[in-house]
């Protein structure tokens, strides 16, 4: 999986209609397998350029290839049904159902893409180190191990690029090595190319490439 961005603009509208420009970026890539991290401050536009990346948010111009796909040009539907199939993603608040087991929440992560596997489900928790939560939910489990679901509900759909947005920003400093270095792994055991955005020089620092978001966003469109 590759990623190129190329000339990319996105702006939002101030309350008195004025534009707000986000994101104005000439040149971002990330070669097949290859792990980033992007950092920035908060409000640096870092989510933004992960919806754009998803196809959550629609550009206003620009180039988003995603494994040889321009996502910008895709319809609404399908850019959901793109992002289902592959695109993996971890967010910050993990974003798991309560009511349901943590096995139950991978298995749900999969019929986005209408391929349900319950097997793979379980080896992937496994492969996180919660073969023996399976059966527990959210609730009953440490902020930690819920992160650790999330991890394996991104990559259900067997994901081209994993995008994570602050992953290690709901766990305590003892937990965050811990959670970088199971995605990491995740990723390269998975041959998934690797995206993660963060405000923190202690996680980027893991990481053989970091970029700052403001190298290739132009300064008057940084918001």
């Amino acid at each position: 999986m590759s990623l190129l961005l190329q000339y990319v603009r996105k702006s939002y509208r101030e309350p008195d209609g004025s534009p707000l420009p986000v994101l104005n970026i000439q040149r971002f890539e990330i070669k097949p397998a290859e792990q980033v991290a992007l950092i920035g401050q908060s409000g640096g536009g870092k989510t933004t350029l992960l919806n754009v990346v998803s196809g959550i948010t629609a550009v206003d111009s620009g180039l988003v290839q995603v494994d040889g796909v321009d996502v910008s040009k895709l319809p609404e539907v399908s850019r959901d049904r793109f992002r289902a199939e592959r695109i993996g993603i971890v967010f910050q608040t993990f974003n798991l159902l309560p009511a349901f087991s943590a096995l139950e929440n991978v298995l749900l992560g999969m019929t986005f893409s209408g391929k349900v596997d319950r097997p793979y489900a379980r080896s992937l928790l496994e492969q996180v180190g919660l073969s023996h939560r399976l059966n527990h939910r959210p609730g009953q489990l440490s902020v930690g191990e819920q992160q650790r679901v999330s991890v394996a509900r991104a990559l259900a759909n067997r994901p081209k690029l994993m995008l994570a947005d602050e992953p290690t920003a709901s766990v305590d400093m003892a937990h965050q090595e811990t959670i970088l270095t199971l995605l990491r792994t995740a990723c390269s055991e998975n041959n998934v190319s690797l995206l993660l955005v963060t405000h923190s020089p202690e996680v980027s620092a893991q990481f053989e490439r970091v970029e700052e978001l403001t190298a290739f966003n132009k300064p008057e469109a940084a918001a």
